[in-house]
């Protein structure tokens, strides 16, 4: 009897487990995972990035779709691809995908994500957010500085000036940097910073910025190998030019204090410090969050701006008969006058057409700013789990045949003229800004700056490079820098000469 009962315990307990076992399988489905390239252990698909990661991206989704599934080390990669997927993320699961990861660069420059660009998404970056958009980037605000960007402009114009009288070139891409950096400076500073006060290097180092935060330190995604970043200097590089901002827009900050509101003009960090008094967003708002606000004004407004502007003059001087109906428009607005308003801009149709093709072809963050997942999602079919990284890659999204046509790698503004796109984030197979909750709140800021330059150095003169060996042409006009902003790898040297119609 004893012998029985054990015989049946093991056969009941045996039963038991092949059951659990078989139901386990039945109601237990495997996850569904977008498609996703052969990957190596440890490092993942990390060995399959170049320098331009947006091309790389583009190359591995057109073999495996615009969902596609990356392991970055341990960091599960998501790259969307096409205007449809990018609907999902931004607006359909705008939420969901609405926070920012957590890397070295950010930890290191922006204070672990304090700024309005970088921050996770809560009610500090709403607060944050809502500080810039009301009291700094507002077309109210941006409007009064008009007089600001036509005395920057008109600076430029006068170097052109001497040099088409002495049929000298222009380091063209120099200028235009120069100028954008000088017309934040005043915006949000009060003035220029002039050489000799030790800031002859500030360009260099929003450039080596915008390259930092593009990088990708393999500590982010193998922490194990972090040590790797140290050896190459990658930590050092983030310390140094950390350090330099801090040091230099503290000093800003501090003069305006000492300043005090006694003062003929108004700027961005008068606001700031009379916003800190009064609390009038009702959070507390200390020197730091300043400083990598302003920080985030001049990243946002130089490097765009200025990118924008040189990548418009390249493309215009290499097509000559787009350049040529660019100046019949505004001559036809603007005729026998020495400065193109802002006013008159607004009524530019073809020259609105050029800058949003310029920024079709080459987006200010090819890959916008990365995204994070922060809770389970199904997506095109598709489960995506909470943590996973997402890049939007515009650059592709604005290069897709099946929306722009077989001429889709080609500069036409023509394309725009019928076509009722802003940059707001409302069509997806158009959002040099992004879309969304984190829609870049300073795109009348930018593109203000953008359209009245353009319009000013195309309106005076004409344009022209010298011939470049047979071959070369587009590998030194068209080639890219790294970052997560990416500009002309070399300079733009141009001949300017003075319009014959001019006065």
């Amino acid at each position: 009897m004893e012998m029985i009962l054990i015989s049946l315990f093991f056969t009941t307990f045996l039963a038991f487990l092949i059951l659990k076992s078989f139901l386990k399988r039945t109601t237990t489905t495997k996850p569904n995972r977008p498609p996703s390239p052969w990957r190596l252990p440890v490092i993942g698909n990390l060995h399959q990035l170049s320098l331009h990661p947006h091309r790389s991206f583009r190359s591995l989704s057109l073999r495996y779709g615009p969902l596609m599934l990356l392991h970055f080390g341990r960091v599960p990669t998501l790259v969307v691809s096409s205007a449809d997927v990018a609907h999902d993320v931004m607006k359909t699961h705008d939420l969901k995908f609405a926070n920012r990861p957590k890397t070295k660069a950010v930890d290191i420059i922006m204070n672990g994500g304090r700024d309005v660009a970088f921050s996770s998404y809560g009610e500090y970056w709403r607060q944050m957010k809502s500080l810039c958009t009301v009291h700094l980037l507002g077309k109210q605000m941006v409007r009064s500085f008009e007089k600001v960007r036509q005395e920057e402009i008109n600076s430029v114009m006068e170097k052109l000036e001497k040099a088409s009288s002495s049929s000298l070139p222009v380091n063209l891409s120099d200028l235009l940097l120069n100028m954008s950096n000088d017309v934040i400076c005043r915006i949000a500073m009060g003035r220029k910073y002039s050489r000799e006060e030790n800031t002859s290097d500030f360009e260099n180092q929003l450039r080596k910025v915008m390259e930092l935060l593009g990088s990708f330190p393999v500590g982010d995604y193998i922490p194990g190998l972090a040590w790797i970043d140290k050896v190459r200097g990658l930590d050092r590089k983030m310390e140094e030019v950390s350090k330099t901002f801090v040091e230099f827009l503290e000093r800003v900050v501090q003069e305006h204090v000492d300043e005090g509101e006694n003062k003929e003009t108004f700027d961005f960090v008068d606001m700031l410090l009379r916003i800190q008094r009064e609390k009038t967003n009702g959070f507390e708002l200390d020197r730091s969050d300043i400083r990598l606000i302003i920080l985030d004004i001049f990243l946002g407004g130089t490097t765009t701006t200025f990118t924008a502007i040189d990548w418009a003059m390249t493309f215009l001087i290499r097509h000559p008969e787009s350049m040529k109906k660019l100046q019949d428009e505004i001559r036809t607005y603007s005729r026998n006058k020495l400065y193109v308003s802002e006013e008159e801009v607004k009524n530019m149709k073809y020259l609105k057409a050029v800058i949003k093709e310029v920024l079709r072809l080459h987006p200010p963050g090819p890959l916008l700013i990365p995204r994070q997942l922060s809770e389970d999602v199904k997506l095109k079919g598709y489960d995506i789990v909470a943590g996973t990284m997402v890049f939007i890659n515009a650059w592709a999204i604005h290069r897709d045949i099946a929306k722009w046509g077989q001429d889709a790698e080609e500069f036409k503004p023509e394309r725009h003229l019928d076509l009722p796109l802003n940059f707001q984030g409302q069509d997806f197979n158009f959002i040099p800004f992004g879309s969304g909750r984190r829609l870049c709140p300073a795109i009348d800021f930018a593109t203000t700056l953008i359209e009245v330059a353009v319009a000013n150095f195309v309106y005076r003169f004409n344009w022209r490079v010298e011939n470049r060996p047979l071959g070369d042409d587009d590998e030194y006009y068209l080639a890219e820098t790294t970052g997560i902003e990416v500009c002309r790898k070399f300079p733009l040297i141009a001949f300017p000469s003075f319009a014959s119609f001019t006065i």
